[in-house]
């Protein structure tokens, strides 16, 4: 296996490429930006945040490492990273990023599925936690600090984004990939986590009208349905999944307390999978 960190990395404010130089990655305009102890790179400049501390925070991040890590979501990362392997090139080193990346997860394994294949990968996190945690795990992957809404990468530099459970930005997708590259883009379906969601609300809307067209500058390959059962055996692991999701922060007070009280629960986990290729 050949596994290496993605290098076409672009400053967040002029969009020329950085280079590397000891410990901070510079541009030719004379911007840097210092390496961390733990190897990732903060590329989100202080005047594109929203917020003091945006994305998940420590605990949200602490929740979601155990929970993947316990292996709940294992066969969405087998899915997610069969469909990748098949979509990079046959020759050289494909380049991947994820969009939003979290604490590694889906990169790990993608790395680990990769066998003989190379691959240079990069996880994009607007969460300053959710880049430290994965960096803390993986070095092989260049880690970043940095938003979808400006991935600091240069333009036509990557074979496949990855966007799971997170926020598209399909203008900053197509600048990035190359001619032919494809997104794979990972959605809640319809009668996701329906029974835990049955328990924290008073009402569950039924399941709408999934089917949308295709991004500009995209064409639809194809979409797959991941559906399977889940027992959480334990509160701890339900309180995990909860806090991983946004409906920590929709359910009431007293909907939360319905879930606290559970000492386990069988839930429906449905992913809607599907791959775009850039016109």
């Amino acid at each position: 296996m050949t596994t290496m960190p993605f290098d076409a990395l672009a400053c967040p404010l002029d969009g020329c490429p950085l280079a590397p130089s000891e410990k901070t990655w510079r541009c030719e305009n004379g911007h840097s930006f210092d390496v961390a102890r733990q190897g990732y790179v903060h590329l989100l400049p202080v005047q594109k945040k929203r917020t003091l501390d945006p994305g998940d925070s420590k605990e949200m991040v602490a929740a979601r490492q155990r929970f993947l890590n316990a292996g709940f979501y294992t066969q969405i990362a087998e899915t997610v990273s069969d469909l990748a392997l098949k979509a990079l090139p046959g020759d050289g080193i494909g380049s991947v990023l994820d969009a939003g990346s979290g604490e590694g997860y889906y990169l790990r394994h993608l790395s680990a599925m990769a066998g003989n294949i190379g691959l240079a990968l990069i996880g994009v996190d607007i969460s300053k936690w959710a880049v430290l945690a994965a960096a803390k795990q993986d070095k092989q992957t260049r880690w970043v600090v940095g938003s979808n809404a400006n991935l600091p990468v240069l333009p036509e530099s990557l074979d496949l984004v990855l966007c799971l459970f997170g926020f598209p930005v399909y203008s900053e997708f197509a600048r990035v990939l190359k001619p032919g590259g494809q997104v794979i883009q990972v959605d809640a379906g319809a009668y996701h986590l329906r029974e835990l969601r049955e328990v924290i609300y008073p009402e569950v809307k039924p399941p709408g009208d999934s089917e949308s067209a295709a991004p500009e500058g995209f064409r639809q390959l194809d979409s797959t349905v991941v559906r399977f059962p889940l027992t959480l055996p334990d509160q701890a692991s339900i309180a995990d999944l909860l806090a991983m999701t946004p409906h920590l922060y929709r359910a009431s007070a007293e909907g939360l307390e319905r879930a606290a009280a559970l000492e386990s629960l069988e839930v429906t986990v449905e992913a809607t999978l599907k791959r775009f290729e850039k016109l």
